[in-house]
């Protein structure tokens, strides 16, 4: 029984991190319909921010992702403006091309500035674990736990309460509508934009110290987190959070009881069960709701 809790304590606090690195893909995804394959480099590109920040100035990763919210908010205007937006216009479906080729050109400007050997941060805590009872818990990881439960709620609260939610639902469910009681829904998308990647901020703080990342890891990672959207359903940002356990718990189990090769085939082999029983995802019913709301 120890074996098994300290498994599935593992998996809750590696699937809490999983969803926090898909949330802003599961904004731009279920509310602008937006397949964003920069989300990847969004986030390898925030955890070479704050790996710079903690090597060069010694600031924490996890404070060092606040710091760098606001260059990426400003970066996710920018490339809505110049880029989403103008696509759009030409034709929706070309969203998913330009985005895979911002990633590209971010892969190739991150390799620049880097180089491509692998890098990590190593704050104080990454070693040092809590302990209760027989549990181990590892303190970098429950961080990042902690992290990722504050970024979602505090989401969650913006979508369901603010003026901002209410106006990004109403955006996405009828453009024409929203306009005629003075909502722009171009701004709105900017709005949408600068959110999903200024939360990609607080992914790649995680992701810098609690794995070893190169310019080319963002292919790794667009694929997982498009795993958790698919699992928990477009544009559910609890669905996402939900999603993420249940990638990183069956990931643990698989490893400790089945083999670690066997784990990296998860997030698929889910993918695969969900789209033949469920294909709008396990938490629609979630996503619904929100957009009532």
């Amino acid at each position: 029984m120890t074996e098994l809790a300290q498994t599935l304590v593992f998996g809750v606090l590696i699937g809490s991190v999983y969803a926090l690195m898909a949330t802003g893909l599961t904004l731009t995804f279920g509310v602008m319909k937006i397949v964003n394959m920069a989300q990847g480099a969004f986030l390898v590109l925030s955890a070479y921010l704050c790996y710079g920040l903690w090597s060069r100035f010694g600031i924490d990763p996890l404070l060092g992702g606040f710091i760098v919210t606001v260059p990426m908010a400003i970066l996710g205007v920018a490339l809505y403006r110049l880029v989403i937006e103008r696509v759009q216009r030409i034709d929706p479906g070309l969203t998913i091309v330009a985005t895979f080729a911002l990633a590209l050109v971010a892969e190739a400007c991150i390799a620049l500035v880097w180089g491509p050997n692998p890098a990590a941060s190593t704050p104080g805590y990454f070693n040092q674990a809590f302990r209760l009872g027989s549990l181990v818990v590892p303190r970098a990881q429950f961080y990042a736990c902690l992290l990722a439960v504050g970024v979602t709620v505090a989401l969650q609260v913006v979508v369901r309460r603010s003026w901002l939610g209410h106006a990004i639902t109403a955006a996405s469910e009828n453009p024409e509508g929203a306009r005629l009681v003075g909502v722009q829904p171009a701004r709105v998308g900017a709005w949408i934009f600068a959110i999903a990647t200024a939360t990609s901020a607080f992914g790649g703080a995680a992701l810098s110290f609690l794995y070893q990342f190169t310019p080319d890891s963002q292919d790794v990672w667009i694929g997982l987190t498009l795993s958790v959207v698919i699992l928990g359903g477009l544009g559910s940002i609890p669905g996402a959070f939900a999603a993420g356990l249940l990638l990183g718990v069956a990931e643990a189990v698989t490893s400790t009881y089945v083999s670690v090769r066997w784990s990296a085939a998860v997030p698929t082999l889910l993918i695969l069960v969900v789209l033949l029983i469920r294909p709008q995802g396990l938490f629609t019913r979630a996503a619904r709701a929100d957009v009532g709301t």
